[in-house]
């Protein structure tokens, strides 16, 4: 169905033809959405993911350059 709507079926063609509701395919067509992010094809569902590691990566950057301006400011 997916593909289906990728070739321009409307949801609502395709719940009329197929039975799925209307949120359903909605909802399959947005997990399998690829997001190409730095050439990198990712699908939402493992979007989410990657930004929650992302987000992680850099308060943990940010913690670092506070220690390393302090350690700076200790040697000096």
């Amino acid at each position: 169905m997916i593909g289906l709507h990728d070739k321009g079926h409307s949801f609502k063609e395709l719940h009329e033809e197929y039975g799925p509701s209307l949120d359903t395919i909605h909802k399959w067509v947005q997990t399998a959405t690829v997001i190409d992010h730095q050439g990198t094809a990712v699908t939402n569902k493992q979007f989410k993911p990657l930004q929650q590691e992302n987000h992680r990566l850099r308060e943990e950057l940010d913690i670092l350059k506070r220690a390393a301006v302090l350690l700076a400011k200790r040697w000096r």
